[in-house]
């Protein structure tokens, strides 16, 4: 019937250990089958750019010892783990489970989005945005919005958004805490 391709997004930051999810049905040991993770999308056969080969029992290739396969391998858990992402992680994996038989192999391929940390020190941080409407749009209205944190758990600081208004009862302020 031709070959079944999948596709999830993966999101995580910089630092973290991610894990990309793929399984597999095994039923029987005779299920237990060969696989490979490569960088890019699946292929027609094999995998492109691959950084992981096993056997189905064991790795039996990898190509940096950042990419881990933690799951039961015997059970259909080949889940890769990218140990310490960072940013040049992100981007298009292919987990293929070759199945015997012509155009069998269930493909997978993951979108790997890996970003920076927000708080990455104690000291405190702003962030300060404007937006404005857009040219000959009925109301020529700007927000600011100002967002100042620590890292620390025990501070909190305050968060307030504000922005012109026309009337008394369109003013309003907002005030949360953000930490």
């Amino acid at each position: 019937t031709g070959p079944t391709v999948s596709a999830s997004l993966v999101k995580g930051q910089v630092g973290q250990d991610i894990t990309v999810p793929c399984f597999y049905r095994v039923n029987t040991r005779e299920d237990i089958t060969s696989m490979c993770w490569g960088r890019d999308s699946c292929p027609a056969s094999k995998c492109s750019q691959p950084i992981i080969w096993t056997d189905g029992q064991k790795v039996t290739e990898q190509y940096d010892s950042r990419y881990t396969l933690k799951g039961n391998l015997a059970m259909g858990d080949v889940s890769l783990t990218i140990v310490n992402a960072q940013e040049a992680d992100s981007g298009m994996y292919c987990c293929r489970v070759e199945i015997a038989g012509w155009f069998n192999d269930q493909k997978s391929n993951h979108k790997v989005v890996i970003e920076k940390a927000r708080i990455s020190t104690a000291s405190p941080h702003t962030y300060t945005s404007e937006q404005t409407s857009a040219p000959g749009s009925t109301s020529e209205s700007s927000l600011t919005i100002t967002r100042t944190w620590t890292s620390d758990s025990t501070v909190e600081a305050p968060q307030t958004a504000s922005r012109p208004c026309s009337s008394t009862s369109d003013c309003l302020d907002v005030t949360s805490n953000v930490q």
